[in-house]
């Protein structure tokens, strides 16, 4: 009796950790552990009350029988099939052996030798299943560590396999951005080629005449106005110096010398405006050396929105128009061909100027012109938006804006030849031009350079 349930605890601990349930089976795992509470209560009971082993003896049977019917009829306990087979002889040997007891005791002492022997052998079986069954268990388990080992050495090789397809993938990709700059190098050559068309076709330099020259009557005034100041300063200082000694005042002579001081920086400072504005004129004339350069592409727009805006004003002294710069304070100087950005960002603003110029003769009224650049950097690229709020460009149009002598303004007044080497400078240095229009709406055109 005792035998029997410590025989089903240890068949349930046996089950619990040879299948997993706690994980892999929850629900059995409670069963199981049911099972094994009622026998841990059997025991017990049998152990303390001696009257009460007659009936402890009945469930203990009731309960090793329920465990034989669980691993027969569930399929999930197939595996453990070699421990009913250990176990089921001596616990039915031992249930038949009360059973004839309880019912013949007369037949029960002719056979009790008999079933004793039985019962004797069912145990020495149990023991050599239950080592038989270990030993197979144990070897599975090898054979399944076996197996793992191999699972992981495949997906060693198969890791190795990957990463060669990675360094094939990146040799490919080498060799492909080698085949891109080759073709880049080629595009460069044909570029350099197409700067004999744009030296013969585009006139700039024209068109910026009257806008430099009003900007640098600008300086030239301050110039002009500072040095009349001086003059009028000095021989008002000369004039308090020829007064006696006793009579002259020192502070009012040195409020003078400060004036003068500060008029002269004044004066010099706006020297230095005119001078960049002349420099910037010989290098927008100057042939192009090909040779790139740091350049502040925020001044550089600047520096042609007002060239471009001034040159208009020139021709048309009644128009006006708004002028809008949202400039970014982390675009600093990028290596460009300065000559060439210029006559690009020039062609985008003569061409925003007359496109509102057009528009405000339409509805001179409720219209007010405006262009507007912004820069912008973004993602490793800097980014030059020219916007105009004129009629736009027809949609289909579009595509052909680009193209070498298509162009929308009237005969003699344009050739057609603008955007289309402006798309190849900015190509050339690597970057894209591209024109977002909606009709009635205006224009945008963004240049995306490499930062």
């Amino acid at each position: 009796m005792i035998f029997e349930l410590i025989i089903a605890i240890f068949i349930v601990r046996y089950l619990q950790k040879s299948m997993k349930t706690k994980t892999d089976l929850p629900t059995w795992n409670i069963v199981l552990n049911y099972i094994m509470y009622a026998a841990v209560i059997l025991l017990v009971s049998y152990l303390v009350f001696a009257t009460a082993r007659p009936v402890t003896k009945w469930f203990s049977h009731l309960l090793l029988l329920y465990l034989i019917y669980v691993l027969y009829n569930e399929k999930i306990f197939r595996q453990a099939r070699p421990v009913l087979l250990a176990i089921a002889p001596f616990i039915l040997l031992s249930v038949f052996n009360d059973i004839l007891q309880l019912t013949d005791e007369k037949q029960y002492s002719t056979i009790k030798t008999l079933t004793s022997t039985a019962i004797g052998f069912s145990f020495l079986w149990m023991i050599a299943m239950w080592l038989i069954t270990n030993k197979q268990r144990k070897a599975l388990e090898k054979e399944k560590i076996k197996t793992q080992e191999e699972a992981e050495q495949k997906s060693i090789i198969a890791s190795m396999k990957d990463e060669l397809e990675v360094q094939v993938a990146q040799r490919t990709a080498e060799l492909t951005k080698q085949k891109e700059e080759l073709q880049q190098t080629l595009e460069e050559l044909k570029a350099t080629q197409s700067q004999l068309i744009q030296s013969e076709k585009m006139a700039s330099l024209g068109e910026l005449t009257a806008g430099i020259a009003h900007e640098i009557q600008n300086p030239l005034n301050f110039v002009n106005n500072f040095s009349d100041v001086n003059a009028e300063l000095i021989d008002e200082l000369n004039a308090e110096r020829l007064k006696p000694k006793e009579e002259r005042d020192e502070q009012l002579e040195n409020e003078i010398l400060n004036d003068i001081k500060e008029n002269e920086q004044k004066i010099n400072h706006h020297g230095k405006r005119a001078d960049a504005i002349v420099k910037g004129m010989l290098q927008h004339s100057r042939k192009s050396t090909g040779q790139k350069e740091p350049t502040d592409i925020n001044a550089l727009c600047d520096e042609y929105l007002r060239l471009s805006y001034h040159g208009l004003r020139a021709k048309d002294k009644s128009f006006n128009a708004t002028l809008k710069t949202d400039f970014d304070e982390n675009v600093h100087n990028i290596n460009v061909i300065p000559q060439e950005i210029g006559r690009v960002i020039l062609n985008l603003f003569n061409n925003a100027f007359y496109a509102v110029a057009e528009n405000k003769k339409q509805q001179p009224e409720k219209y007010e012109p405006t262009v507007s650049v912004s820069t912008k950097k973004l993602n490793g690229h800097i980014n030059i938006s020219v916007k105009d709020n004129g009629n736009g460009i027809p949609q289909n149009i579009v595509d052909k804006i680009f193209q070498p002598f298509f162009t929308t303004k009237p005969t003699g007044e344009g050739t057609g030849l603008g955007l289309s080497l402006s798309y190849d400078i900015i190509k050339a240095h690597g970057g894209t031009l591209k024109v977002e229009s909606k009709e009635d709406e205006g224009a945008e055109f963004v240049i995306q350079l490499p930062a």
